[in-house]
């Protein structure tokens, strides 16, 4: 079967690097899938879970807290704020982050700039996202 090359790469390390069938994506859009030979894009990526598929099944799952997407038909790079596999997740870790963003919203007064107040809610949908995940894990 024909594959690609997945690249996730976090402020920290290259986290994924190799050929795979496929991947989904959590874009600010929609939850996409990428096959071999996709057409170019940039697109945003939410809080949500990163799935690969190689040899007919799934073989990875990752969370990503946000960041960018590149996509070429031979090629995904992921540029992620941060990913941590979906088994070292920890529910407590994600609620304590959704009470934090939580607070965090609250804090903003209605004469805060726009983009304040949209970088409060993705914190809290991402955080909100990563307790899924880990009650999916």
């Amino acid at each position: 079967m024909a594959t690609f090359l997945l690249e996730l790469v976090s402020p920290e390390k290259l986290l994924l690097s190799r050929q795979v069938e496929m991947a989904t994506i959590p874009a600010a859009e929609g939850e996409m899938g990428v096959l071999p030979g996709h057409s170019p894009m940039i697109v945003t990526l939410r809080g949500g879970v990163i799935r690969v598929r190689e040899n007919g099944a799934e073989t990875e799952k990752l969370f990503v807290g946000g960041g960018f997407a590149e996509v070429s038909p031979e090629r995904v790079t992921v540029l992620a704020d941060e990913a941590t596999p979906l088994a070292s997740l920890s529910r407590a870790a994600a609620e304590r982050r959704i009470a934090e963003a939580e607070a965090a919203l609250k804090e903003v007064s209605p004469t805060d700039a726009e983009t304040r107040r949209d970088a409060a809610l993705e914190r809290l949908l991402a955080a909100r996202a990563m307790l899924d995940a880990a009650q999916a894990a």
